[in-house]
C-alpha cells in the first residue's frame, strides 16, 4: 500500500517561496513513491469557526463546507507537510482557522489534558519563510511565532515531528538556495 502525504499551501502565492519550499518536499516524496494530494487552502471555502465545540463530540467540525474534506485526508496520511508564510510573526489567517475548524479532529478533552485523536504514527514537517532576513528574523521571532502555532497545532493532535525549515530573508525569492531544499529533503527521510 503507497504511503499518503498531504501537503498544505497556506501562502496565497502558488509561485511565491513558500509554495517552492512546499513543491521542494511534494517532489521528494512523490520522487520516493508517496501518492501526494496538494491542498490550496485559499481556494477552498473554510468557513470560521461559531464556537459551538459540538465537534469534540463529533471528531469532525458540524459545519459542512470544504473543511471536511481536509480533514478526512489528514486522519488517513502517514504524512503532512504544512507550508505557510511567516505573517506578523505568525501564520496567515487561512492556517489559523483551519486549526481552529481541526479542534475536535486533532484532540479529545478530557477531565485533565487534551488527548490526541491522531497518531504518533504520523508525521509532519513545517515549512515557513519570511520576508525578514536572518538573523533577526530568529532574533525578533519572526519565523520562531510562525513555527511554534504550527508545531503546537500537529503535537497536540497527537503526530510526530519530522522538522522544520525556515526561509528567512525569502522576499521575492521563490527559487529556494540549495541549504533549505536540501533540510526539506533530509527531513522527509
Amino acid at each position: 500500500m503507497k504511503k499518503r502525504m498531504v501537503a498544505l499551501l497556506g501562502s496565497p502565492h502558488k509561485t511565491g517561496s513558500t509554495a517552492s519550499m512546499l513543491d521542494c518536499a511534494v517532489k521528494e516524496a512523490m520522487g520516493n513513491g508517496w501518492e501526494v494530494t496538494v491542498i490550496h487552502l485559499y481556494e477552498k471555502q473554510i468557513g470560521y469557526c461559531q464556537g459551538c465545540r459540538a465537534c469534540m463530540g463529533t471528531g469532525i467540525c458540524v459545519h459542512h463546507d470544504d473543511l471536511q474534506e481536509i480533514a478526512g485526508l489528514i486522519k488517513s496520511c502517514d504524512r503532512v507537510v504544512l507550508a505557510a508564510p511567516t505573517y506578523w510573526a505568525n501564520v496567515p489567517a487561512v492556517v489559523k482557522n483551519l486549526f481552529d475548524r481541526l479542534l475536535g479532529t486533532a484532540m479529545e478533552e478530557t477531565a485533565a489534558f487534551p488527548r490526541p485523536r491522531l497518531s504518533p504514527g504520523q508525521g509532519y514537517l513545517l515549512l515557513t519563510a519570511c520576508n525578514t532576513p536572518y538573523p533577526f528574523s530568529w532574533i525578533f521571532g519572526q519565523s520562531r511565532g510562525a513555527i511554534r502555532a504550527m508545531n503546537e497545532f500537529f503535537k497536540t493532535s497527537g503526530m510526530k515531528k519530522l522538522g522544520t525549515v525556515a526561509f528567512a530573508g525569502a522576499k521575492g525569492r521563490s527559487h529556494l538556495p540549495a541549504g533549505i531544499q536540501k533540510r526539506i529533503i533530509h527531513a522527509l527521510k
